[in-house]
């Protein structure tokens, strides 16, 4: 039976730490020492999720930090709050927690937002990022056409100081972009009057796979199947 969405008081041994804090120590000694002087109990639960281990029933995925405070305390029971085993679920605690920050669609996010994401990341200890002209960087990033972006990639593309690499993987710890919708595949009348490299592309485009070396029949037939499902 699923224990989700219960506020359980378990033993601190069924509980795997998963991801640790990233507090210093002497924040984490501190607050075992209240936990310690209050009585043990953590009012602040930690986020676990169900897992299949001989050794543990329950993994952390948010609060880590009253995790760590618990163990440094030597609790022998925690309350913890029983999350569904998803990634999604992971995210949300993880983002609830502020253990990791929430990212932002930039196929739609604001010039403000843009702005605000990038001073974010210029201030992390270890950003890439730390010369970034935020200045500079965000009109462009706001005036490029983001909607019609597929990922970050073109960014670099901008000449705002981002480029490929480290740089660029960091920038995906604030953005993520929603992929346009693909338009609908054009009717038999129309695929029948493109030439055959335009039908090889919206193949292409579309995901479809073709038989080798494929006529101009087979193309249109393979497009107007799929636009029939």
């Amino acid at each position: 039976m699923s224990n989700v969405g219960n506020l359980m008081h378990l033993w601190m041994h069924k509980v795997r730490s998963g991801l640790p804090t990233a507090a210093p120590s002497f924040l984490v000694q501190g607050a075992a020492d209240i936990l310690t002087r209050s009585g043990g109990s953590n009012w602040l639960p930690v986020v676990v999720r169900e897992i299949q281990d001989p050794e543990y029933d329950y993994e952390v995925i948010g609060n880590s930090f009253v995790y760590s405070a618990a163990a440094e305390a030597g609790l022998d029971r925690i309350w913890c709050v029983v999350a569904e085993d998803s990634e999604l679920a992971i995210e949300v605690a993880r983002v609830l927690s502020q253990e990791i920050a929430p990212r932002i669609n930039l196929s739609s996010a604001s010039y403000d937002q843009i702005i605000e994401a990038l001073e974010y990341v210029v201030s992390q200890p270890d950003t890439p990022l730390k010369t970034l002209k935020v200045q500079l960087a965000a009109p462009r990033i706001s005036e490029a056409p983001r909607e019609t972006w597929s990922d970050l990639e073109p960014i670099t593309k901008l000449k705002c100081g981002i480029t490929k690499g480290p740089k660029l993987d960091y920038l995906e710890r604030v953005f993520y972009i929603t992929p346009p919708p693909l338009p609908p595949i054009p009717e038999l009348s129309i695929l029948k009057s493109l030439k055959v490299k335009e039908l090889k592309d919206l193949v292409r485009l579309y995901g479809l796979a073709s038989k080798p070396n494929p006529k101009k029949n087979d193309l249109v037939a393979l497009l107007d199947q799929a636009r029939s499902n």
